[in-house]
């Protein structure tokens, strides 16, 4: 059972419906909840960039109308967050580093952190929607990421749907599998554990491998073996007909399907699946 739970707040699409989710999750499951705005204060202060000579004080000024501006759209995600989680005990954390090592020190402390796929945290967008801080999470972080689409991007999105699992036998799928299966987010979900190799009796031997996994740790899985070379592309195509409620990934670091996440198929997945991603490296 997740016991507690960290949710990084901004004012982007993502980071709205990765709230929402992270207090269900808190509702449901009796979670601790800590809601983190990320103000890179430093940085801000000390912004550098082109000024006229004697330009100094215009710098200091402008710099200081950037700290304003992040504290206000810290006050309001975090007011937006009050509205919406209502009652629920909420911790909440004010980071004043960069978004990366603020939230993987923050995160140290929680079973899970959740994050919008497009969320900035006060930092420029990404040019293809997946929030730049995830990488450096997921390489250098300790815990689970939950990365939660944008509403409008979870098209047939069906809260009670089944979850796939993709798996390859790689270290990375390996660890989220066992992260999953003992933190049990979604315990009562029929789980479709999906491996897709060009030789299909090895694709059959994985699949068999993570439902039998799973199935000793009391849940509902079934293996479906998919022959192919294309594993991102293959597991959307199976995501799109089972409509998740959650896809279960490792994030992979060699070739193939456990490319680079940077330009990868890792990314790929990130930032095209139809549901939140439960996904650890």
């Amino acid at each position: 059972m997740i016991r507690s739970i960290l949710i990084a707040l901004d004012d982007t699409p993502g980071a709205a419906a990765a709230r929402d989710l992270a207090i269900f999750f808190a509702r449901r499951d009796g979670s601790h909840l800590a809601a983190a705005v990320v103000m890179d204060l430093p940085h801000t202060r000390d912004a550098a960039g082109p000024v006229p000579i004697g330009g100094g004080a215009f710098l200091e000024h402008r710099n200081a109308a950037l700290v304003q501006r992040a504290e206000a759209e810290a006050r309001a995600a975090l007011d937006a967050f009050d509205a919406a989680a209502g009652d629920l005990p909420v911790e909440k954390l004010r980071l004043e580093e960069a978004p990366e090592p603020a939230l993987l020190r923050a995160a140290a402390g929680h079973d899970l952190l959740v994050i919008g796929r497009d969320s900035t945290l006060g930092q420029e967008s990404s040019e293809d929607g997946l929030a730049p801080v995830i990488e450096g999470l997921l390489r250098h972080g300790a815990r689970p990421l939950l990365v939660v689409p944008p509403r409008a991007e979870m098209p047939g999105y069906d809260p009670a749907g089944a979850v796939l699992v993709g798996y390859d036998a790689s270290i990375p799928a390996q660890r989220a599998l066992q992260i999953f299966a003992l933190m049990k987010p979604e315990e009562d979900a029929e789980i479709r554990v999906v491996s897709v190799d060009a030789d299909a009796g090895r694709a059959r031997a994985l699949a068999e491998e993570g439902r039998a996994y799973l199935s000793r740790h009391g849940f509902n899985a079934t293996a479906l073996a998919v022959e192919g070379d294309r594993p991102a592309d293959l597991l959307l195509e199976e995501a799109a007909r089972m409509k998740p409620r959650l896809a279960v990934l490792g994030s992979f670091e060699v070739t193939g399907w456990r490319g680079l996440i940077s330009g990868s198929a890792t990314r790929k997945l990130l930032r095209m699946m139809p549901c939140p991603v439960f996904i650890h490296h």
